[in-house]
């Protein structure tokens, strides 16, 4: 097997579509699925699962990746160190949706912007399903909001999150609210397995089990949508992704009486995980980024 075979399925492990990876890489499709075919053949078996036009990691293949793929990135450093200093390489870091959508970004253009020959694969998962990824060694690095911990995970952390409850009706404004009060209102929360939603759960306590939850959502601008329309929704979400909504009085903060909601984030990374110069880079630039 050769590096370029190793490379091409190693970033196949992170999109099903050959186009796109093709695109990316800046050869055919054709070229691509020889080239994988090439390694399964000199393995002695299928590494994917061909469902229509994706492939998608079996359980061999995503053993093979969980075994060689260290291996694979000290080769590449070493290779590195003997020629070109510069940060190259890639690697696949997923995100829990608060940071996805508004701290990852910035970060990732800085370091990019740093290290043009570096590729940072993304992808927006909640906590549960990236520390699940991390565990397999399918990611080389996980942000969550959640204070999921296993021994055979390293947690870094980062910053503190605030929670606010929000709505659009004008008339929750003011006094603190008892939160049981607000029971009447239709409550939308995200889906199970969401750290905000995990945080939000947990510092209510036994209410949370008379907690009307009317509907889940996924996406938060999904739920600004509902808020800005139906007054009677409320909902528990990152200060992050309500500032503008706040700072224009389109949404406003409900004050609870005695509760506040904060939450951890987090960076994860398997303990057996090879840890490159590229990965230790990016881990000190996370931590340098919510430091500052």
């Amino acid at each position: 097997m050769t590096l370029r075979e190793l490379e091409l399925f190693y970033r196949m492990g992170d999109t099903p579509h050959l186009s796109n990876l093709a695109e990316e890489m800046g050869i055919s499709q054709s070229a691509l699925s020889l080239a994988l075919r090439s390694l399964e053949k000199k393995l002695g078996e299928p590494l994917y699962d061909r469902l229509g036009k994706k492939l998608i990691l079996n359980d061999r293949g995503r053993t093979f990746r969980r075994e060689t793929l260290p291996h694979y990135a000290a080769l590449i450093e070493a290779q590195e160190a003997f020629g070109d200093a510069k940060l190259s390489g890639g690697l696949t870091v997923h995100a829990s949706k608060t940071i996805g959508d508004y701290l990852l970004p910035p970060l990732r253009y800085a370091f990019l912007t740093e290290h043009p020959h570096v590729t940072i694969h993304t992808a927006l998962h909640n906590s549960q399903a990236i520390l699940t990824a991390v565990r397999q060694g399918a990611i080389d690095i996980g942000l969550i909001e959640s204070p999921l911990q296993e021994r055979e995970i390293v947690r870094v952390p980062l910053a503190t999150d605030t929670l606010v409850v929000v709505t659009s009706d004008p008339t929750l404004v003011g006094a603190p609210i008892f939160v049981d009060r607000l029971f009447d209102r239709k409550w939308l929360l995200r889906e199970s397995g969401s750290g905000t939603r995990d945080a939000f759960l947990s510092r209510l306590g036994s209410l949370a089990n008379d907690l009307p939850v009317w509907m889940e959502y996924h996406d938060f601008e999904e739920a600004k949508t509902l808020l800005l329309s139906q007054p009677e929704t409320l909902t528990c979400l990152s200060r992050h992704a309500v500032t503008r909504e706040l700072a224009t009085g389109q949404l406003h903060e409900v004050t609870l009486h005695n509760l506040t909601f904060t939450r951890e984030f987090a960076l994860i990374y398997h303990r057996q995980k090879y840890q490159s110069r590229l990965f230790e880079a990016f881990v000190g630039a996370c931590v340098g980024f919510f430091e500052g």
